[in-house]
């Protein structure tokens, strides 16, 4: 049996903060706003996850009106969803993201974030897709004022 889950997250780009995408520090004189680390990707790959289980969104599952989620490693939601998902018998599949970044140019950083993402996810690096796209100018991502993240996952029973 397969279930499919799709996630999105848009945060806004602002001073004093590190930009971490995909658990992975990207050098940019700005980082993403949010309660936690704001990490886009993570964010997006989680959603995906809870969502093809049936298990809500991180909102619900991380409420940024939960202290103890303030400044979060977002890897940490991250993890806790996988071993939720594998005690309840899904495993990860695979999984594509898309990440929407007018800047910088995450070219270089692609690898790593799949490198991360497949360690996190407990798969092969084969099975995890990193694409980044530009916002072309137009809109908020276009003209670098937030990072977005789209994401897909496939989940199989154990």
């Amino acid at each position: 049996m397969f279930r499919v889950g799709s996630g999105h997250d848009t945060h806004r780009l602002v001073e004093g903060r590190p930009l971490i995408l995909g658990g992975v520090h990207v050098a940019h004189p700005r980082g993403l706003y949010g309660h936690s680390d704001a990490d886009v990707v993570l964010h997006a790959v989680t959603d995906a996850l809870l969502g093809a289980a049936g298990l809500g969104d991180i909102g619900d599952a991380y409420p940024d009106t939960d202290p103890q989620w303030k400044g979060a490693d977002s890897a940490r939601f991250l993890t806790e969803t996988v071993a939720r998902l594998n005690q309840l018998g899904w495993r990860t599949v695979n999984t594509d993201v898309t990440v929407f970044a007018q800047e910088p140019k995450l070219g270089p950083v692609k690898a790593a974030i799949r490198t991360k993402l497949a360690e996190l996810l407990g798969v092969a690096a084969d099975c995890v897709n990193v694409k980044a796209k530009t916002g072309e100018k137009v809109g908020h991502i276009g003209r670098a004022e937030a990072i977005g993240c789209h994401a897909v996952v496939l989940i199989e029973r154990a």
